[in-house]
């Protein structure tokens, strides 16, 4: 086990090892005081948590949550064959039995639980809270994979081609992509950053992944009425990597009924590393300010009246009862402003009672 400490925050590393027998590493950022609640990361596609969600990671913690990140298998530092997925569901429960047994450990037992997920990694957060729903207290999706862009799928004759094969070359990396990180981050000194970053895989993916990455995005947005934990999900306008049309249609058809949306005008997919400080500060503020409000004991969906991060948005809705859900949807429809749809920075905002 490693260990680090910068400034108030303590720093653990180890390695697990799952129920496969894979070796899987792990990392955790804590407050030197007792946490607020538990933040549990999940990475996106080819990325890593040691050091590409290290930013995440501290800046949580200086606010007093606690933590904790899992390289998938095949990801970052963890065993396994690079960036092959043979099921997507072994990465699902490798991170729901890691973040089952930390939740379990005494002094986090009371604790409230939240998953954080980015990219891929929102796709493994809710298929986590499919497997138990009543456990987990909110989720951030940030640019959550719920459906793979029409501007970076390949081709359908090239999809059919491949699943013919997949099973007799399922680790070949031959499946055509654009630049991925080109794509995704907009500071160009941060994008460099990336890229030298030697624990995240820049190569083709393999093809298994690929139709394993496919037919889960294709899979939850057919069941995105199944999502009922407390979200907010963020969504830069200009993401041309995951489709904040699919963010919008998670919002409007989730059954959870504590659930905000955020879109962020001329933002980019990688909201929380790779735009410019001043926007990754505005993000941070937004998730930190949802955080606080529901790591509180006393927070119930009713009693929230002003949204999060009130002075950087322009419009606020509560929505309190079906009848005042359908006059105000139709007065957004009227106005041509439907589910966060807007040119402006503002925020929807659905509370049930």
């Amino acid at each position: 086990m490693l260990k680090g400490k910068d400034d108030e925050l303590v720093n653990f590393q180890e390695y697990i090892r799952n129920s496969r027998g894979v070796q899987l590493f792990t990392c955790r950022w804590l407050p030197i005081s007792p946490p607020k609640a538990l933040v549990f990361l999940c990475h996106g596609y080819g990325m890593e948590c040691s050091d590409f969600m290290k930013g995440c990671g501290t800046k949580l913690a200086s606010y007093g949550y606690a933590v904790f990140g899992i390289d998938y298998e095949g990801h970052g530092r963890s065993m396994g064959a690079r960036c092959y997925i043979k099921k997507f569901d072994h990465i699902v429960t490798d991170c729901s039995n890691y973040f089952k047994y930390i939740s379990g450990q005494e002094e986090y037992k009371n604790k409230r639980r939240f998953l954080y997920g980015e990219s891929m990694g929102g796709a493994v957060s809710l298929l986590v809270h499919r497997k138990d729903p009543t456990f987990w207290h909110g989720a951030i999706l940030v640019a959550p994979m719920c459906k793979i862009s029409e501007k970076v799928k390949p081709h359908p004759v090239v999809i059919s081609m491949l699943t013919r094969v997949e099973d007799v070359i399922p680790r070949w990396k031959i499946v055509p992509t654009k630049d991925v990180i080109d794509s995704a981050f907009k500071d160009p000194i941060k994008r460099e950053e990336i890229r030298a970053n030697k624990l995240i895989y820049q190569e083709k993916p393999r093809l298994k992944t690929a139709l394993e990455m496919l037919r889960t995005s294709m899979g939850l947005e057919d069941s995105l009425s199944e999502v009922t934990l407390p979200f907010f999900v963020l969504h830069g306008e200009a993401d041309t990597v995951t489709d904040p049309e699919v963010s919008r249609a998670l919002y409007e058809r989730a059954s959870s009924k504590d659930k905000t949306i955020k879109l962020y005008p001329g933002m980019w997919h990688g909201l929380t590393s790779g735009e410019p400080d001043h926007n990754i500060d505005i993000v941070f503020s937004d998730i930190i300010s949802w955080l606080d409000k529901r790591s509180n004991d006393d927070y119930t969906p009713d009693k929230e009246i002003d949204g999060i991060a009130a002075s950087v948005v322009d419009e606020i809705e509560l929505v309190a009862s079906p009848t005042t859900v359908e006059m105000r949807k139709n007065k957004l429809r009227q106005s041509g402003n439907y589910l966060c749809g807007w040119k402006g920075r503002r925020m929807h905002h659905h509370s049930a009672m």
